[in-house]
């Protein structure tokens, strides 16, 4: 069932414009169609914050539930904005405190920049935990994404991620672990998934935590993890909501950080993202970065769009099946008001299975 464009937010006509099924209010207001409200927390930084806000939105627009979804976004008034997106924010964005007092059946809590190496140092890590702590008791089902399923592991379970010799970067396959849990029911058994971070949890990690995984890979270990009772919240690792040039975004990003001398060395390529000819084309470049930087000739433009126009998409059908698993478990236990157990072993007293010696 449809978005419902509950307020003027631009992404509403961007989707809308794209093909995705988005009604006015009023037309909503005439179906007799349960709703589903969903908050967005977005954290990411703002060169990147109405793509990824997009393409939450776009996940939860192709989902198959019988409802009609109310996107709530909202951020963080820690975390440092420009004039512009502040007022993007302002206009568009909802205050938590509005978002708690008129409540949730869902949240989706996105990764965010990260400077320096310590989660509890970063300027949104106690509001964070607040919003978590305030999800857990009051929301049906939350799912974190990268950043925010590190922040929640150190937070609630005492794992702390662990830093990469090399960034895990790329796109790469995966497979179902457990089969007959109900986010991957009718998912294809392999699968791939983007990744773009320079930590882990470990699988290692997510078992020690008792928590559920469902998908991962031998190259990135663990995508896709519950709590121990299965629903309550949601972990990714990984990026499946990237759009398909999310990776040749970032490359383009991390060449301009060399050209500019913000980047010691040329940046690798993503892995199982370029296929041979743009390797060579962008290769091409490359050379000519070089030969520009040594006084041999001017800059070259990127050649993006010699680039974006041959990439695959080799996520998104999988990445909507499970967020519509999803949002289709979530609109079961909130319309008939039972639980879900996913686990014999549950314990009634911490059915999340929570570490709860003292908060780090």
């Amino acid at each position: 069932m449809p978005l419902v464009a509950h307020n003027k937010l631009p992404t509403f006509e961007r989707l809308r414009s794209e093909g995705t099924s988005v009604l006015p209010p009023n037309r909503a207001s005439k179906q007799d169609i349960r709703e589903l409200h969903i908050g967005l927390l977005n954290m990411m930084p703002d060169a990147a914050l109405a793509a990824t806000e997009r393409q939450f939105f776009r996940l939860i627009g192709e989902s198959n539930p019988i409802a009609q979804f109310y996107v709530h976004p909202f951020t963080l008034p820690e975390l440092k904005r420009s004039p512009e997106a502040q007022a993007y924010i302002d206009e568009f964005y909802e205050p938590f405190d509005k978002v708690k007092a008129e409540g949730l059946d869902a949240l989706i809590i996105t990764g965010a920049n990260v400077v320096g190496p310590e989660l509890a140092n970063q300027s949104f890590w106690q509001p964070l935990i607040g919003v978590i702590d305030w999800a857990v008791d009051n929301v049906t089902s939350t799912l974190c994404s990268c950043l925010a399923t590190h922040a929640v592991l150190q937070f609630r379970y005492k794992q702390h991620r662990l830093p990469q010799p090399e960034k895990i970067w790329g796109v790469f396959p995966h497979r179902v672990v457990d089969k007959k849990h109900p986010l991957v029911d009718d998912v294809n058994t392999r699968f791939d998934v983007p990744h773009s971070r320079w930590n882990a949890v470990t699988r290692e990690q997510f078992d020690a935590a008792g928590l559920h995984v469902l998908v991962e890979s031998e190259a990135t270990g663990v995508h896709l993890a519950t709590s121990a009772d299965g629903l309550c919240v949601i972990f990714f690792q990984g990026h499946p909501e990237y759009d398909t040039i999310s990776l040749l975004k970032e490359y383009k990003r991390e060449v301009s950080l060399y050209t500019n001398g913000q980047r010691e060395n040329f940046p690798p390529f993503p892995e199982n993202y370029f296929h041979t000819r743009e390797k060579a084309l962008l290769g091409e470049y490359r050379n000519l970065v070089d030969a520009a930087l040594a006084g041999r000739g001017t800059l070259p433009e990127f050649p993006e769009k010699l680039v974006e126009h041959r990439l695959d998409n080799t996520w998104h059908d999988t990445a909507e099946a499970v967020v519509s698993n999803w949002l289709g478990v979530v609109y079961q236990v909130t319309h008939s008001d039972r639980r879900i157990p996913f686990m014999d072993d549950i314990d009634p007293e911490n059915p999340l299975g929570f570490i709860t010696d003292g908060k780090p």
